[in-house]
């Protein structure tokens, strides 16, 4: 080893100093420099989700040199610095341009992440995540590298409590008072919101996702709940965190051996016993690819298994904001994400063969942490749910021919008349005029009215932003004046909406999908028994050539692009606007806008099938 040293000194003098000087500056060992790398990576930003980020790294950079400089280590890798990304804080661009760059964010995590792994050639990675696209970003590059690696999440903030009613707060406590005229209620509420630091707490889309990358396997089970301040953070978890990643490099455990579409389904399934995000339905199919399906709806999963899990088979079992009461350090002191597994797992809902970054298989984790049962006040076993259904339904019918509308249907609170909602359209072309009208003249709207803001796909925005500032004042106007309002968009909810909001419709306005068709007073309607969304005025196809021939006309007098297209200012929206593939393909950057799979591979149709007749 020392002659082969040498060698390379004497070739490669320039590259070897600058190997030599980092290893100083680290205070590593300089007789590893030449062997396979390791590191931590982080997500960053600007807001509290964050700001708890850099200690944790901080300290698993320093487990990671604990265990190479121990001496009776057989762990001899050269350690790198700790590398970190940016995003775009969700909570603090809701309802403004600077939203479109939202879930860009997951795509500038995923190029910055790629970069790093691949240029630097680690063989092992440590990744601690924050927010709600940096962390699908990271698992994507770390699913394209294909070496080592383990997620932590960064965990969530804690409730802020009302100092009056003593009730606790959120972030999404704070959106739904931007209708109200009492300055000082705003006012008091924003402080109180947002303690201390972390992600969101409820089961929003942080939370989600952090959940689904837990279990796909790429997370502990018992990672996930606590929140970011927790001691276990910076006490437990990252020698733990390094444990497992030595063993996944000796055994040469790689992200595409837990990422599978088992486990992918596995987390599908979770997502809507927990009641989570739509945007699940933007990220699994991103993460797919990213694992080498090149078609979520044939390789992992089509929209009838979905709808029918979600209708007949998978209930929700927390009581969880935003369609409930309590948030995830509620679901941290009774037990934690694994009590919920567990309980999926005993009921034959899950498959417990999948592999996970413990080294053990799904099942097995679940049994070494011997979680409790269900208390059903947070939790809920799966035979007395807290909701009979799941949390989520995909819509096909003559505005959604691509199957990707989605409506979160445990967050929604009224307007479903023997499971149908019919309105009348009211067309808004983008939210800042949906925005305006809400702001300046809230009595402009009806009982069952479907409120339409179209333009704001992954194209037209560009960077499909999500609609929690409208949603949100939606939600007050109807508990206000006791009326229901619809909502549905190319564009995408946060995890905090609640409301019968439908979102991804696709194909979106700016391409020329039938939302771009509809006019004001059409009349829309949301069938849940039959799973569709259709304008019953574009049934007819006279009026529906009639009304594309218009819309084409007016694409062709603006040069080729529709006028109502947002603006492109920036070489970064300007990439996405000519990148962008459908919701569908989750939204994504693709190159020439085109699906794109990093090493494609076929799935395991012949893998391990529990109870439930899907798995």
């Amino acid at each position: 080893m020392k002659k082969n040293k040498s060698v390379l000194i004497d070739r490669n003098p320039g590259r070897n100093a600058q190997t030599y000087g980092i290893a100083r500056e680290l205070g590593t060992n300089l007789d590893y420099i030449h062997n396979p790398s390791v590191g931590v990576i982080g997500n960053g930003g600007d807001s509290q989700c964050y700001l708890g980020v850099k200690l944790k790294v901080d300290t698993i950079h320093d487990a990671l040199k604990n265990r190479i400089d121990n001496k009776n280590s057989d762990f001899k890798m050269r350690l790198v610095a700790p590398e970190f990304t940016i995003a775009t804080s969700d909570g603090m661009r809701n309802g403004t341009r600077e939203m479109r760059y939202s879930l860009i964010g997951r795509e500038v995590t995923n190029d910055a992440i790629c970069e790093h792994l691949s240029a630097s050639g680690l063989e092992g990675t440590i990744a601690v995540v924050a927010c709600d696209k940096p962390p699908v970003g990271t698992l994507s590059a770390l699913l394209e590298h294909n070496r080592p690696a383990i997620i932590m999440s960064d965990g969530t903030i804690r409730p802020g409590t009302d100092s009056i009613t003593k009730e606790p707060l959120d972030i999404i406590s704070s959106f739904q008072l931007a209708g109200s005229e009492d300055e000082d209620l705003k006012c008091r509420i924003a402080k109180e919101s947002c303690p201390g630091y972390g992600s969101c707490g409820g089961m929003f889309t942080y939370n989600t996702m952090q959940t689904f990358i837990a279990v796909v396997g790429m997370q502990p089970l018992h990672m996930v709940s606590p929140a970011s301040d927790d001691p276990r953070r910076l006490k437990i978890f990252p020698n733990e965190l390094v444990d497992f990643l030595v063993n996944m490099i000796k055994k040469n455990i790689k992200p595409r051996d837990l990422v599978t579409r088992e486990s992918i389904r596995n987390a599908m399934i979770v997502s809507m016993a927990v009641g989570g995000s739509t945007n699940v339905l933007l990220h699994a199919p991103e993460i797919a690819r990213s694992a080498g399906y090149s078609d979520f709806e044939r390789d992992i999963m089509n929209m009838k298994e979905f709808n029918d899990l979600s209708q007949n088979i998978v209930p929700v079992v927390i009581d969880a904001r935003p369609f409930g009461k309590y948030s995830m350090v509620d679901i941290d002191e009774k037990g934690g994400i694994q009590v919920i597994i567990k309980n999926l797992l005993d009921s034959g809902l899950l498959n417990g063969h999948t592999l996970t970054c413990t080294g053990e298989t799904l099942s097995e984790q679940v049994l070494r942490l011997n979680p409790d049962s269900p208390d059903n006040e947070v939790i809920y076993h799966v035979k007395s749910p807290f909701k009979k259904t799941g949390g989520l339904r995909l819509l096909g019918g003559n505005l959604s021919p691509e199957n990707t509308a989605i409506l979160k249907l445990a967050g929604v609170e009224r307007g479903l008349e023997n499971n149908i909602f019919k309105g009348k359209a009211r067309i808004f072309d983008g939210e800042k005029k949906l925005l305006e009208k809400l702001d300046n003249h809230p009595d402009f709207f009806n009982d069952l009215d479907m409120i339409i803001v179209r333009y704001e796909g992954p194209v037209g925005a560009p960077g499909m932003p999500e609609m929690l500032d409208p949603t949100s004042r939606i939600t007050t106007l109807c508990r206000e004046r006791d009326i229901t309002l619809a909502l549905m968009t190319d564009a995408r909810f946060s995890g905090g909406s609640v409301g019968l909001v439908i979102g991804h419709v696709g194909p979106e306005a700016a391409l020329g999908g039938p939302i771009a068709l509809v006019e004001e007073g059409d009349t829309i309607e949301a069938n849940l028994n039959t799973n569709e969304l259709n304008c019953i005025e574009l049934q007819d196809k006279e009026t529906f050539l009639s009304r594309e021939k218009k819309w084409k006309d007016e694409v062709n007098k603006n040069g080729g692009i529709h006028p109502f297209v947002g603006e492109v200012d920036t070489r970064l929206l300007a990439r996405m606007r000519n990148l962008a593939v459908s919701a569908v393909y989750g939204a994504g950057m693709h190159p020439n806008g085109k699906v794109w799979v990093h090493n494609p591979r076929k799935s395991n149709t012949n893998a391990f099938k529990p109870k439930n007749k899907y798995l």
